[in-house]
């Protein structure tokens, strides 16, 4: 089967790309091909070129508040290389891409040729936070149940959905059991993006009115042993229920993301909540 047999005929994206001026990151309108080329509507214009390698964060959760543990929907992270520009316009032809619905694999592909990149970068237990109370909580993105992770990826970056939480002062939380490849990549490389998108409340007849958020981070952790552990925890569960037993097991890491900057139309801008 294609992946719009999966994802339907049109949905959100959120893309991220290595150029020479940096990373780039967008949102667009996604129409997935029969033989799962993609295009990509940018409506804010973009600078990719033909031949540029990209990752597309794809799931059908459109419309969907309610999650649970097992995420039930479609996703993936789709790599791709751009084969066609036309103003905010892209063709993309896929490199490699593996569709998850809850915790299996439902359909793979790599390009004749492609390989997973090895990655010889050391990890390193990262930071500890230096946030000791937890802000206010932000409240209107509380019906925003989960958004998406990018992780700086040997290669191509890489895309993960995830239950969040965040506060008025743009500081992000999120959980992972360990040895999970977003956490491994963060370990590498604690600089990443993360993407607070309507997807919960979208229609696509506001497609050039959508309100999304598009954070460039650096992550800390949250040990146990600080109080703010447990204001998070708490706060994290009241948001995010179906999330409550993760806190149960051994081992479970608690990471902060500490916004750096705000991207706007793909160039990053001063962050708000933590201005330099």
């Amino acid at each position: 089967m294609a992946l719009k047999d999966y994802l339907g005929e049109q949905l959100l994206g959120v893309l991220a790309s290595y150029q020479p001026q940096g990373i780039v990151h967008h949102i667009g309108v996604v129409y997935p091909r029969a033989d799962n080329a993609l295009r990509v509507f940018i409506p804010k214009g973009h600078a990719l070129a033909q031949g540029s390698l990209v990752t597309l964060h794809l799931d059908n959760r459109t419309g969907v508040d309610e999650l649970d543990a097992e995420l039930r929907v479609y996703r993936t992270s789709y790599k791709g290389r751009v084969t066609a520009t036309d103003e905010g316009w892209l063709t993309l032809q896929p490199v490699e891409y593996m569709l998850i619905h809850g915790l299996g694999v439902v359909e793979q592909y790599q390009a004749p040729g492609y390989a997973f990149p090895s990655d010889a970068r050391i990890e390193s237990d990262l930071p500890t936070t230096p946030l000791q109370v937890l802000g206010p909580v932000q409240q209107r993105e509380h019906h925003n149940k989960v958004g998406i992770l990018t992780t700086l990826a040997v290669d191509h970056p890489h895309t993960t959905v995830l239950a969040f939480l965040n506060t008025e002062a743009d500081d992000v939380f999120m959980i992972s059991v360990p040895g999970t490849f977003k956490l491994r990549q963060l370990k590498r490389n604690p600089r990443c993006f993360f993407t607070i998108d309507e997807r919960a409340k979208f229609t696509f007849e506001q497609a050039i009115h959508w309100n999304y958020t598009i954070l460039e981070m650096q992550a800390h952790a949250v040990p146990p042993s600080m109080p703010l552990y447990e204001q998070v925890r708490t706060a994290f569960v009241l948001k995010n229920p179906w999330e409550a037993g993760f806190f149960l097991m051994d081992g479970l890491e608690m990471v902060h993301l500490k916004c750096q900057a705000v991207v706007f139309a793909g160039e990053p801008q001063p962050c708000p909540g933590h201005p330099s």
